[in-house]
């Protein structure tokens, strides 16, 4: 156990904290919940680039790094799907969540086949997540009021949407070479 896996367990562990904030009944648990998802997204920054710097890479920080990721996200846009209650939000949402299942069926598969270097995260993927960690923070910071933030919010998380597809594309060309071959027949 090193400092960047304890960061990404901390990660983890925020979860329930800002669900909880997110739900209590007070002024500022909308600006709590969101102070906290901030953290956590900061943590998320940190662990990497402790990992690389200090040469701490781990097999189970590889592992928890990208779940603890896609469980932050998973659960800030269901609950700000249920609290927002719109359209948009929620088409951005699914998007977001059935693309995270798709990319990481697809790298585990590859991952089988030994070619998972080719469905790596680029570069696109971190525009995506700087997006839609912005928007996330933004949203959960603020009632479902059409107001100037919340506008905001909407609009970089269907930004984050647009290049999460986009991505999701890139990563399926890539890996179409092994997805339309056919098993040789014994």
């Amino acid at each position: 156990m090193n400092i960047p896996n304890l960061l990404t367990l901390l990660r983890v562990a925020l979860i329930p904290v800002f669900i909880l904030l997110f739900y209590l009944p007070f002024s500022w648990s909308y600006w709590a919940a969101s102070g906290v998802f901030a953290i956590a997204a900061v943590t998320d920054w940190l662990d990497g680039y402790l990992a690389r710097r200090w040469e701490q890479g781990t097999p189970f920080g590889a592992f928890l790094d990208p779940v603890a990721d896609k469980l932050m996200v998973a659960v800030a846009l269901v609950l700000l799907a249920a609290e927002h209650s719109n359209l948009w939000l929620t088409l951005a949402a699914a998007t977001i969540i059935g693309r995270e299942i798709v990319v990481s069926a697809l790298r585990e598969w590859m991952a089988e086949l030994g070619a998972r270097a080719h469905v790596a995260v680029s570069n696109l993927g971190k525009w995506k997540t700087a997006a839609q960690m912005l928007a996330l923070v933004i949203l959960l910071g603020n009632p479902p009021v059409f107001t100037f933030w919340v506008v905001l919010g909407y609009i970089l998380l269907v930004v984050a949407a647009v290049l999460t597809l986009w991505s999701m594309l890139q990563y399926l060309l890539a890996a179409w070479p092994h997805l339309s071959t056919t098993s040789e027949k014994k």
